[in-house]
């Protein structure tokens, strides 16, 4: 069984998919670089900034495969 994200994690990492959609894809480290250019903004330690990124990888693949189940 895998660790649960806290509500922290998962409230930024859905706000930063939603405004910026196509920024983030399914490579953890392209999107745990494109967090750390916008860290002033977001006040993160490394460890948030690595969760954050992780769980916007598994939030791009389930959005990836909702589309493919609909065509």
């Amino acid at each position: 069984m895998g660790r649960v994200k806290n509500k922290k994690v998962k409230r930024i990492a859905r706000a930063l998919l939603e405004k910026f959609p196509n920024l983030f894809t399914t490579d953890f480290e392209h999107n745990k670089l494109k967090i750390k250019e916008m860290q002033q903004e977001l006040n993160l330690s490394k460890k948030e900034r690595n969760q954050i990124a992780g769980y916007i990888v598994r939030l791009v693949k389930q959005q990836t495969k909702k589309k493919e189940e609909e065509q």
